[in-house]
């Protein structure tokens, strides 16, 4: 028992001990904690110290360098306030010695407007006096002269009225021949190097293709059993079928000649197979239709491709192929544009213009013709807003609406397009016209020009392109026979239709006659 209660106590002891050894480690490290807590709160009071002072020297350094700053604005704005005050004090005495000259100036002119009034005063008493110094000469001239001074006025004007037309007649003539003679040189040198540099063929076309038949038995297979083959040919094509007693052929007739090749190859396709029969006959034209339609666009982009002229829309390009099936007066139409756009571009290179305009004006002008007759209108203002619409430029809508002279040229490239024009269509051997239309011609001409005062006879010659008109020499004066022709000129212009240009040659001659006995 004594022995259990020495080991407790020693226990107890033990475990006092080993607390007491904690308590005083404890200690200790508080001891060094609150220490190191107090050595870090003087470091940082220093530091905090530190900085307040760095703080405090930099704000300073701010706002020293701040009044420095202002300082110098306020001396600079103190300056300019110096010099804006010098200005106005300049300006001030500037208007002082302006409104002082003004006022010496007013005075000036106050005494010059005292003086006109008075010089006009005097002026009008002078215009009295005259008036009646005048009148009074006048009775005396009426009295001596025995004419009143009005008659007197109408005589002198009317010879001076006489002499002045006499040489503004010469002037005009004298003007008129120089002008010409420049005019004529220059432009005939730019013509025929243009049309020496241009040469194309020309053909005919009429409204009829002959079909030629390997045997007469085809006429029976092509009309068919009871005429259906052929009814049914005419209806798909809209063309004609003319089968006579002429052996060994058959001939379409049709205004509209693309529907008129379309026939052709179509029928030159069924002899060639044999079977010829509606349904087949349907097939076969539907099937050259497509054929004839890549052809005009394969002949338009030729045309388009040999001017060089890229950008055309395709509508445009569609219709110049178009243009392969038409024609004029027997001249194929494209053939005659892409002439006419040639001699545009060589015209319009000679005279410092742009020739792919030109060309493009000249390619174009006669675009209207391919149009088709379902549209109202002449082939002039046709084609003229189917190019606005398409936004083609000005001056090519311009051109094609020129080119017959139905609107004023606005555009040198208009009046380019009028004369190459008139000389693609007046080559020899272009166009043809039947002979009535042609002796018509001639005689309208004829009629025309006789038509005016003063001429004795007018003679149409060289094919209807001069028309010679002889003058009566005791009624037309030599100015009065230059404004004669000019008079004729433009009323064949204004009344006549003709393919080129009419050239009017006015002759006046006096003979004196006498003989010595």
């Amino acid at each position: 028992m004594n022995f259990e209660n020495g080991i407790v106590l020693g226990v107890v002891l033990g475990v006092s001990a080993a607390l007491l050894l904690r308590w005083v480690r404890d200690r200790r490290t508080l001891a060094g904690a609150a220490a190191k807590a107090e050595e870090l709160i003087r470091g940082a009071k220093i530091e905090a110290q530190n900085l307040k002072k760095t703080a405090v020297l930099a704000a300073k350094d701010e706002a020293h360098r701040k009044k420095e700053a202002a300082e110098a604005e306020y001396l600079a704005k103190a300056g300019e306030l110096r010099e804006l005050k010098a200005k106005l004090e300049r300006k001030e005495e500037a208007l002082d010695r302006k409104s002082e000259l003004a006022s010496r100036r007013e005075e000036d002119l106050t005494r010059a407007m005292a003086d006109l009034r008075s010089e006009t005063v005097d002026l009008r008493n002078r215009e009295k006096e005259l008036d009646a110094l005048y009148a009074s000469y006048g009775r005396k001239v009426e009295s001596l002269a025995g004419i009143t001074l009005e008659s007197a006025k109408e005589l002198v004007l009317a010879d001076a009225r006489v002499e002045a037309e006499a040489d503004a007649e010469n002037l005009i003539a004298a003007r008129l021949k120089r002008a010409r003679e420049e005019a004529d040189s220059r432009a005939r040198d730019i013509v025929i190097t243009a049309i020496q540099r241009v040469a194309v063929d020309h053909c005919a076309e009429s409204t009829v293709s002959v079909i030629t038949l390997p045997g007469n038995e085809m006429k029976g297979r092509i009309i068919g059993r009871e005429g259906r083959n052929i009814r049914a040919f005419e209806k798909a094509t809209g063309v004609d079928v003319v089968i006579d007693d002429t052996p060994g052929i058959v001939t379409l007739s049709a205004f509209d000649a693309v529907r008129r090749e379309t026939a052709r190859r179509a029928l030159e396709q069924l002899i060639e197979d044999g079977r010829i029969h509606p349904a087949r006959i349907e097939d076969v034209i539907r099937e050259k239709r497509v054929e004839v339609e890549a052809f005009v666009q394969r002949a338009g982009e030729e045309a388009v491709e040999d001017l060089d002229l890229h950008g055309l829309q395709p509508n445009l390009v569609s219709l110049l192929g178009r243009l392969h099936f038409r024609t004029s007066y027997g001249q194929n139409v494209l053939r005659h544009v892409i002439e006419c756009a040639h001699l545009a571009g060589m015209i319009a290179g000679e005279l410092g213009l742009d020739p792919k305009l030109a060309k493009r004006c000249a390619l174009l002008h006669d675009i209207g013709k391919a149009i088709s007759h379902e549209v109202e209108g002449g082939h002039v203002t046709v084609a003229a807003e189917f190019a606005r619409r398409l936004g083609e430029p000005p001056e090519v809508v311009n051109a094609i609406a020129a080119h017959h002279e139905d609107v004023q040229a606005t555009s040198i490239y208009a009046v380019i397009t009028q004369v190459v024009d008139a000389i693609s269509a007046a080559r020899p051997g272009a166009r043809r016209e039947t002979l009535e239309r042609h002796l018509q011609r001639m005689e309208e001409l004829e009629t025309v020009a006789a038509s005016f005062d003063g001429v004795k006879n007018a003679y149409a010659i060289h094919a209807g392109r001069e028309v010679r008109v002889i003058v009566n020499p005791q009624r037309v004066s030599d100015p009065e026979a230059l404004k004669l022709c000019r008079d004729i000129a433009k009323a064949v212009q204004e009344q006549l239709t003709y393919p080129s240009e009419v050239k009017v040659t006015v002759l006046r001659e006096t003979r004196a006659v006498d003989y010595a006995r």
